[in-house]
C-alpha cells in the first residue's frame, strides 16, 4: 500500500467502493462514496440474478462513470478479485483475447471490460482495505451496498 501525504491526497478524487450480494448468485448491490476536498457523493445501485464479485466490480464501473473530466484519483476496495483483476490480470487477458492463462474465458468478462475504459480515462492508484476493520468509509460503502439491495429490488 502507497501512502501519500495528506497535502497530496487533498488533490486527488478519492472513492471507497463495496458490493453485496443476498444470496451468490441472487439479488445485489454496490455502493459507493466520493469525496474531494470537502465534497462527498454517495451512490447505490442494485441487481437481481448476479453475484457478489458482479457487484464489486460495478461499484467501480459506476464511481468513475461519475466523473466527468480526467481525474487523479485514489480507489479503495476490499475486493481481492477486483484489486487482482484490475492491477494484475487484465493485461494478460487483453493479450490473450480475454482469455485466463488456462484459455478458460475471462468471468464477468463484459463488466471488466467497461472497468477497463472507465480507467483509463483516470489516473488512478488502486489500495486494498481490509473490509469490516472499522474504516468509516468503507463501512459507508458497505451500508449502501446492502440498501441498495433491499431498497431497489
Amino acid at each position: 500500500m502507497t501512502t501519500n501525504s495528506p497535502q497530496t491526497d487533498s488533490q486527488k478524487i478519492i472513492i471507497y467502493t463495496d458490493g453485496a450480494c443476498s444470496g451468490n448468485p441472487g439479488d445485489g448491490g454496490w455502493g459507493a462514496i466520493l469525496m474531494f476536498k470537502e465534497h462527498q457523493k454517495q451512490i447505490s445501485g442494485s441487481q437481481k440474478d448476479t453475484t457478489n464479485n458482479q457487484m464489486e466490480i460495478k461499484a467501480v464501473i459506476e464511481s468513475l462513470k461519475v466523473i466527468k473530466k480526467s481525474s487523479e484519483i485514489i480507489i479503495y476496495t476490499d475486493s481481492k478479485y477486483v484489486m487482482d483483476g484490475i492491477t494484475k490480470w487484465i493485461n494478460g487477458w487483453k493479450i490473450n483475447g480475454w482469455k485466463t492463462a488456462d484459455k478458460k474465458p475471462v468471468k464477468n468478462c463484459e463488466l471488466w471490460r467497461q472497468l477497463d475504459i472507465e480507467v483509463n480515462k483516470h489516473s488512478i492508484e488502486w489500495r486494498w482495505i481490509k473490509g469490516h476493520s472499522g474504516n468509516k468509509y468503507n463501512e459507508i460503502a458497505d451500508n449502501l451496498a446492502r440498501e441498495a439491495i433491499f431498497k431497489n429490488i
